[in-house]
């Protein structure tokens, strides 16, 4: 994959409101005119009283960005309550990228995309923006969109943080063949949440949370399938896979402080909708095939089993794709 292009060339007017991909996953839904009641949503983006306020509160957020060899990547940010620091259309990121993250050393000059999450509120808030300064301890963004999600599908935890220990191991998440290793299979199998990274080409990244019944993300050969749930209709994350494949996974594992990061492609997969199905329901399924991955040591932990959502579906087998 090339390197990020200039931020000459690459930089656009931010355009509020849906995009074409967002539009064409509505309308092939049947919830078009449902999501036109949010399109508010996206317009521009201002961090003033309770957004200010629930980001600054927080110790964990998600960020999403490109490499310099221009691969997505979803990883875990980690400080101290304050170290989002919203004021206006800009938040400043006080913290540094851990040992051993694809995005340590990500370069400014692009759209990046942040979810920081409250789990034990099961609240959560997205930022999406342009990267305007990188250094070791901050990253200032200039915000374009910024907004709340609804609680559903967040699995309740305390989160808590240990700085990881100096001279931790980096292990490759992936094998020759493109499988997940052993080690890294295992972290997917007991995920009850995720995180999804995906970019549009011209309308920026997005960052969003996908939780479920452990067992809701399935592993077929050298691909990774998760059903889509019921939501808020707006379809970000697949409105932008409908543009451009690239995604990135990000996957937590809270007992063992580890973190498994994929950066690959993804695509909507569509079959026929069954109320019966439990968590296959919707019919609509997000296929994943990993090109790189990382398994490595964090310092998120929960403090205690989770408190799974109650909006989660059962999770049933498969039936075969029609």
């Amino acid at each position: 994959m090339s390197a990020i292009p200039s931020a000459a060339q690459q930089r656009q007017a931010h355009v509020p409101g849906f995009h074409e991909g967002e539009r064409i996953v509505q309308e092939r839904a049947g919830v078009a005119s449902d999501a036109a009641r949010l399109e508010g949503m996206l317009a521009p983006g201002v961090l003033s009283g309770g957004a200010a306020m629930f980001l600054a509160a927080q110790s964990f957020a998600v960020l999403v960005g490109r490499d310099h060899a221009g691969d997505l990547w979803a990883s875990p940010l980690l400080g101290r309550p304050g170290f989002l620091n919203g004021l206006g259309q800009t938040l400043s990121v006080e913290t540094a990228l851990e040992p051993g993250d694809p995005l340590r050393s990500l370069p400014a000059g692009q759209p990046v995309a942040l979810i920081a999450l409250d789990l034990a509120r099961r609240r959560r808030f997205r930022v999406n923006g342009w990267l305007t300064r990188v250094s070791p301890t901050q990253l200032v963004i200039e915000v374009e969109e910024a907004y709340g999600n609804c609680p559903s599908y967040i699995q309740q935890r305390s989160v808590e943080q240990r700085w990881a220990e100096p001279g931790v191991t980096t292990r490759r998440g992936l094998e020759e063949d493109g499988r997940l290793s052993d080690a890294a299979a295992r972290v997917v199998r007991a995920a009850d949440t995720f995180f999804l990274g995906t970019q549009h080409p011209r309308r920026g990244a997005d960052a969003s949370h996908k939780g479920g019944n452990p067992g809701f993300v399935r592993i077929e050969g050298t691909d990774l399938l998760w059903p889509d749930y019921a939501g808020n209709n707006m379809f970000n994350s697949l409105g932008n896979l409908e543009a451009d494949p690239a995604a990135a996974l990000l996957f937590l594992d809270f007992t063992e402080g580890r973190v498994l990061q994929l950066s690959g492609a993804a695509e909507l997969e569509w079959r026929q909708e069954d109320e019966t199905a439990g968590d296959a329901s919707t019919g609509r399924w997000v296929r994943f095939r990993a090109r790189g991955g990382v398994l490595r040591s964090s310092g998120v932990r929960a403090d205690a089993a989770p408190k799974l959502s109650p909006h989660n579906p059962a999770v049933l087998p498969m039936s075969p794709a029609t």
